[in-house]
């Protein structure tokens, strides 16, 4: 499955609209097993800006399914993983065990870990 997403991520990933250089994808796996994928989309206010996972995440959500169970991040570099912020809605919608999967380029290896170990001191 994680080769599926990736996939996803990558495809969603040519989609990102940019201001800045780095275009990202993600693609988030729901416990149904319904994948749903997302794009950077970034505003000339960057403060507007839509992440790649909270796109794929909200998608689930507005599709009315969840919560999520994986979700894949594709960017050209090297461990980019869920800032901050992406971290709090993957524990919002998917929980401290959500696999969170990153890859540096398409085909190479996926780093997994759960959220809870990206950030381990999370207020759950």
């Amino acid at each position: 499955m994680i080769t599926v997403l990736s996939d996803a991520a990558w495809g969603a990933r040519e989609n990102a609209h940019l201001h800045g250089k780095t275009a990202v994808g993600a693609a988030a796996l729901s416990a149904q097993g319904n994948m749903y994928s997302g794009c950077n989309v970034e505003h000339r206010f960057r403060a507007h800006d839509v992440h790649a996972e909270v796109n794929a995440l909200t998608s689930m959500t507005a599709a009315g399914d969840g919560p999520a169970v994986a979700i894949v991040i594709a960017a050209a570099r090297e461990r980019f993983t869920p800032c901050g912020s992406c971290l709090d809605w993957i524990f919002e919608l998917g929980g401290p065990d959500c696999l969170v999967s990153f890859q540096g380029q398409p085909g190479g290896p996926v780093e997994t870990l759960r959220a809870d170990e990206l950030m381990p001191h999370y207020p759950c």
